[in-house]
């Protein structure tokens, strides 16, 4: 019951941060409006581990784990995500980071050596092509110019960075480094992070007062941020990457339904088509069909009884 809570929080609360990331974008520079959002959920974190009085120390080497952890995910992730925002639309962008699914179980593999069932494979392959079904106009449309290929190589970049965050987010959680204090020095190394490629970059430091951007910054700092990734890394340590990221795979899902009730999205065909398919992948995937065998295996002989 724990992890399907977990599952449905990273879902919706990930799935409306692709909306929510078009209102950042514009009059404040990407690493400018990046900073602010990871500045505050890392005081939030701080401030949490402060009132339950965590223990915040760490090995050096542990540190370093976790300024990788935080380069990957919270820093070079959302960097290439933001720009492929602006070659892209939120649609495409959903559609193409799906393939951190695929990342994953082939991350896993390389990584941990861990077997990955065949059926996991076919589920993720299933649910990759009910996005592509759902969104088939706009991938039919697409016209490959330097700026759409620019926006394709800027997302899957993002995918294979957050595809090994997570690797090391498993290896972390291995050496049983407690999520929320990890958390915690992960949100402000990848401050410290956005901060250097701000300066790098020359940006100036400016902030919009519109309450569009204010609202989103938000959203994303707390819900986006803070709530979602403790429940990603958390279904990563209980059920591993290559079940926990399947949550990439329903993200564009959530968008259909935002756009639905926000942006006057009319469902057709593709969108019945590709929510099905996505529906079976992920009852592929998810089903614990070894336990349930299992478990009939062991009630036949009862039954013969």
């Amino acid at each position: 019951m724990q992890n399907i809570l977990l599952y449905l929080i990273t879902v919706l609360i990930w799935g409306s941060t692709w909306f929510a990331i078009e209102f950042q974008l514009g009059e404040v520079a990407i690493e400018v409006s990046l900073l602010y959002r990871f500045a505050l959920a890392a005081a939030l974190m701080w401030l949490y581990c402060w009132y339950r009085k965590l223990d915040m120390r760490f090995s050096l080497r542990q540190h370093g784990f976790i300024l990788l952890l935080a380069s990957l995910n919270f820093a070079l992730n959302f960097l290439f995500i933001y720009q492929a925002q602006q070659y892209l639309t939120s649609a495409m962008t959903a559609i193409a980071f799906t393939t951190m699914l695929l990342m994953n179980i082939i991350n896993t593999r390389l990584f941990f050596g861990k077997p990955v069932a065949k059926r996991i494979y076919f589920g993720a392959l299933l649910g990759i092509a009910g996005i592509v079904v759902l969104f088939w106009p706009d991938l039919d449309g697409i016209d490959f110019t330097n700026t759409s290929l620019l926006g394709l190589i800027l997302i899957l970049s993002g995918a294979l960075s957050a595809s090994f965050g997570n690797m090391v987010s498993v290896r972390n959680s291995r050496e049983q480094m407690p999520i929320m204090q990890v958390n915690a020095w992960g949100m402000l190394y990848g401050t410290l992070v956005l901060l250097a490629a701000a300066l790098i970059k020359g940006h100036s430091f400016t902030f919009s007062t519109e309450p569009a951007y204010l609202l989103s910054l938000v959203y994303l700092a707390v819900f986006g941020s803070v709530i979602a990734f403790a429940s990603y890394f958390a279904l990563l340590k209980q059920i591993g990457p290559e079940k926990a990221s399947y949550t990439i795979v329903l993200f564009p899902l959530v968008a259909v339904v935002l756009s639905t009730l926000f942006e006057d999205f009319h469902w057709t065909s593709y969108t019945f088509s590709g929510f099905a398919l996505v529906l079976l992948g992920n009852a592929i995937v998810l089903t614990p069909f070894d336990r349930i065998r299992a478990l009939l295996n062991r009630e036949q002989p009862k039954l013969a009884n």
